[in-house]
């Protein structure tokens, strides 16, 4: 509760429930909070990186080590905390990739920021210092790029495979690297203007579990895991004229609760025939129209299959929204909401495969407006699968955006100690306190070269001070190869990381960490004690840095 004094009687003006934290103990409470959820992921980083097992409320487990989702299973309740889970979201949403990075940097640059804090230096200091080197990284980040060739097939592998490296995908990822930039090539185009333009919308993501992930492959079109609704229809039909329907090929019901009495055979059976009537009519509609196939997202009456089964057509009901839209793109057809408007027009041509071994339609377009390929991705159990996916979705995403932008960087922490060495030398000519700020973010990006020593076994020190040696006899691409624990040119090693991710998590990171430094007062609602108390752990009891997480997101410690 706040009150002010007047005239000898105080004013209150919080209630009583409220509690309000200010200057240094808000500061220590914010940066105690963000780096709780930054060291939470920081044992993920670099292909000999750990996993985590994410256990839900509801036993749902989730085995990974990919930042974003690491942090989004989480349930955090510190708001603080939640700033920094939103840079992870940032860095997937825009750079698809890179996430642990920006939320290990964001973390470490708050460190460095508590460290000047308290040798007086003030928040508005650290941040104009900060701005300063995250543009200026930014800078370097394009001076160091190196070009790239769409049709450079190894480059754009390497940089997939470097993604992959350390997640559930790495012992395919040469099998994975080569269908994903197959795969690439078939929705890449280059613009009038020269550019290159990658449309991911056009690639599908299907998995299936029982099988080795070696035995993923790319497919020409859609992939539908449903079977035919009725027994006696055709399993397969080539040049076939597809229907898409967002309408239930079933009774019409009324709008209100009806009630239907019966007072005899006769009228039960008229109030049947006119039931089986109206199913004859839409099934005739569909054979009309000359459809051969019907993929409909929602339900198919037992006597409309029977129906369509004596015309011959294949039918597939309870399909997804998602395996509907992907069909329109292959097919070339129109989705269908209203099926007695429904016309030739509407329908799509290609072939509809059954593969009994798999369960599985393989559905091909052969139209003229027909486009569109499936990545497979096979597993042995769900939680394989699931993880393969998540790898080969991030891959995806930094393979076309090394396409669309052209640039890549060398891996291994390469990049991180060459910007860290120019700021240091920028630093020399900033003005004021600034300057310290600019150093401290230097500092802060080493963190990524030594959480990669760290996580290989190796010594982190070390590592740094032999990368630095390197870097100041301007090796620009010296990284570390944690495999063989050897500094080398990490892009001649074929570990190459995508250019706007590596800008992205930098401007990520820099701002989310000024967020925080920004705040000097905290007044809530209610406790802003979120767990544990001060003795246990970090500022309004943070709860040894993550007690306001709820023990890693009330997942009883599973991680």
């Amino acid at each position: 509760m706040a009150e002010r004094r007047m005239q000898g009687q105080p004013m209150i003006i919080m209630g009583d429930d409220a509690q309000r934290m200010k200057d240094k103990d808000a500061q220590e409470h914010n940066i105690s909070a963000a780096r709780a959820v930054s060291d939470s992921v920081r044992t993920t980083l670099g292909p000999k990186g750990m996993d985590k097992m994410l256990v839900s409320s509801t036993g749902d487990v989730t085995i990974t080590n990919d930042g974003v989702t690491i942090l989004q299973e989480m349930d955090i309740d510190d708001p603080t905390a939640e700033m920094i889970v939103e840079v992870a979201e940032t860095q997937e949403d825009e750079a698809g990739d890179g996430t642990t990075t920006a939320v290990a940097v964001a973390g470490e640059l708050l460190k460095e920021a508590q460290d000047l804090l308290e040798q007086d230096i003030h928040a508005t200091a650290i941040i104009q210092g900060y701005n300063l080197a995250s543009e200026k990284a930014r800078e370097e980040v394009d001076e160091v790029s190196i070009d790239v060739d769409p049709d450079d097939e190894s480059l754009v592998r390497s940089v997939a495979e470097t993604s992959m490296t350390g997640k559930g995908a790495e012992l395919d990822k040469d099998l994975l690297s080569d269908l994903i930039y197959q795969a690439l090539q078939t929705v890449t185009i280059d613009a009038e203007d020269g550019s290159t333009v990658v449309d991911l919308n056009d690639i599908e993501l299907e998995t299936q579990t029982g099988r080795q992930v070696s035995e993923s492959e790319l497919l020409s079109g859609a992939v539908v895991d449903k079977d035919p609704v009725h027994e006696n229809m055709p399993d397969s039909v080539e040049d076939a004229d597809v229907l898409l329907l967002n309408e239930a090929i079933e009774v019409e019901e009324t709008e209100t609760d009806t009630t239907v009495s019966v007072d005899s055979p006769d009228q039960l059976q008229q109030f049947l025939e006119q039931e089986e009537k109206q199913l004859r009519e839409k099934a005739d509609h569909i054979a009309e129209i000359g459809a051969d196939v019907v993929f409909c997202q929602k339900g198919i009456d037992d006597m409309a299959q029977h129906f369509l089964a004596k015309e011959g057509i294949l039918a597939v009901r309870r399909s997804r929204k998602g395996d509907i839209e992907f069909l329109q793109d292959v097919l070339g057809a129109s989705i269908v909401t209203d099926l007695e408007s429904a016309t030739t027009e509407d329908l799509g041509t290609g072939s509809v495969t059954r593969d009994d071994a798999d369960e599985l339609f393989y559905v091909e377009g052969n139209g003229d407006g027909a486009h569109g390929v499936t990545l497979l991705l096979r597993g042995a159990t769900d939680h394989v699968v699931d993880e393969v996916k998540r790898s080969v979705t991030d891959a995806l995403d930094v393979a076309s955006q090394s396409l669309t932008d052209g640039r890549v960087l060398p891996g291994g922490g390469a990049i991180e100690v060459e910007l860290a060495d120019r700021l240091r030398s920028y630093a020399d000519g900033v003005e004021g306190r600034e300057a310290l700020a600019v150093e401290s973010f230097a500092d802060a990006l080493e963190l990524v070269p030594r959480v990669l020593a760290s996580n290989a076994g190796l010594d982190s020190i070390d590592t740094l001070v032999e990368l630095r040696a390197a870097h100041e006899r301007d090796e620009e691409r010296a990284g570390l190869n944690v495999f063989s624990g050897d500094i080398e040119d990490t892009f001649d090693a074929g570990i190459a990381e995508p250019a706007h991710a590596k800008e992205q998590a930098l401007s990520s990171a820099s701002e989310a960490a000024n967020l925080v430094l920004k705040i000097d007062d905290i007044i809530s609602a209610g406790d802003l004690s979120t767990g544990g108390d001060e003795e246990e752990g970090g500022p309004g009891g943070m709860g040894g840095g993550m007690g306001g997480m709820g023990g890693m997101g009330g997942m009883g410690g599973a991680m």
